[in-house]
């Protein structure tokens, strides 16, 4: 008998194969349930209910969002489900995204970081736990609408590289997905842009087809999440003052939290602070003393940086020296590097100094398009 191979790389038919679609409520992953259900796979839907958008801002509470998984969106992927007619779960899950994700964003900027609460969420709620779900619902594999290719190395465990779409690739965010994971995990978009997903999700008439993408993180409605640390964390808001490298009190601040590394604009200092007016950039914050360290630009510059937590696949794990390049940013091009691993903690080389670079973020390696991962970015020299 002839083995098959189906497009999610089983040797069984669509109709023999469950998969549990991680449904957001956006296009992208109404689509990827869509086009597995049209292929004959045995689709379930889920959902994660992360918070109450519907929910009042209280005394340790927070802004309620409107972008993601939470009331329109649920009702979105609820209704994708009945019109396609496949089953569709939601599940509550706020406390753990409250503490997981929440309330270590919060943390993190009153340590002087610039936290990224979307690499959290994906390495603790989304897959860790979502994937526990599936599970237990005797799914054979986990799609998301991930813009990221996954493909299989001879030894048959997963490689995972940048989408096709550069514009669209999410692979920044994705970096902490672990071996097992990726094993389990497919994501059928990676391998065009979202045209192309606008495009299968009118053909379908899915109701989100024209639903525009979610812009801010999710529990921080307009941008603003000062407002959110402050609530969670009200001592967030402790005043302190403005230092300039060379000592002097050039202003004072009402909490290092409304301030990240490498910011320029709205420091509040007046003119007259540095030689000929030139612009003074925030270079470094101190948690302990509440000051924000303000000087040129040239004070940014970092040739080096240390990551722990670190998560690598195939390659990146080996050991010995290897030339990478690295994001540090999730909108930035990668640039060339060297990368020396040490267990769990790494040193990134750079080829030429960057600017900007600040804890809390996370440094993610790649060799061409392969994602080999990454880590935590603790401190720059």
């Amino acid at each position: 008998m002839t083995q098959i191979n189906n497009s999610l790389g089983f040797a069984r038919s669509p109709e023999e194969t469950r998969v549990v679609v991680a449904m957001s409520g956006g296009v992208d992953s109404s689509v990827v349930a869509a086009l597995l259900l049209e292929e004959g796979y045995e689709v379930i839907g889920v959902t994660l209910q992360l918070y109450d958008h519907g929910a009042a801002v209280s005394a340790g509470g927070i802004v309620r969002s409107k972008t993601c998984c939470a009331g329109q969106d649920i009702h979105d992927a609820a209704q994708v489900a009945a019109k396609l007619n496949f089953p569709h779960y939601v599940l509550n899950y706020e406390s753990r995204f409250r503490e997981s994700v929440i309330e270590d964003f919060a943390d993190s900027y009153l340590r002087g970081e610039t936290p990224i609460p979307c690499v959290r969420c994906n390495q603790t709620v989304k897959f860790r736990d979502l994937m526990k779900v599936a599970h237990d619902l005797g799914a054979d594999c986990l799609a998301t609408g991930h813009y990221i290719r996954r493909e299989l190395r001879e030894d048959g465990h997963a490689m995972l590289y940048r989408a096709a779409d550069a514009g669209k690739d999410q692979s920044y965010f994705l970096f902490a997905t672990t071996q097992e994971q990726l094993d389990f995990l497919r994501f059928p978009l990676g391998n065009w842009g979202k045209d192309v997903t606008r495009t299968h999700a009118q053909r379908l008439g899915l109701l989100n087809a024209d639903k525009p993408d979610s812009q801010d993180i999710c529990f921080v409605p307009h941008g603003d999440y000062a407002k959110v640390v402050n609530t969670i964390r009200p001592q967030a808001a402790t005043p302190g003052d403005i230092v300039h490298l060379d000592g002097r009190v050039v202003g004072r601040h009402e909490g290092i939290i409304n301030y990240t590394i490498g910011q320029r604009k709205g420091l509040g200092i007046g003119g007259g602070v540095s030689e000929n007016n030139d612009p003074l950039y925030v270079v470094a914050l101190d948690p302990h003393e509440h000051k924000v360290i303000v000087g040129p630009k040239e004070a940014l510059a970092r040739t080096a940086i240390l990551v722990s937590d670190c998560n690598w696949l195939g390659t990146g794990a080996s050991g010995e020296p290897l030339d990478i390049e690295v994001k540090f940013r999730s909108v930035m091009k990668p640039v060339p590097a060297r990368l020396r691993v040490h267990k769990e903690r790494a040193e990134i080389l750079f080829d030429q100094p960057q600017y900007g670079i600040s804890p809390g973020q996370a440094a993610v390696c790649y060799i061409g398009d392969q994602v080999i991962g990454g880590g935590w970015i603790t401190s720059a020299r």
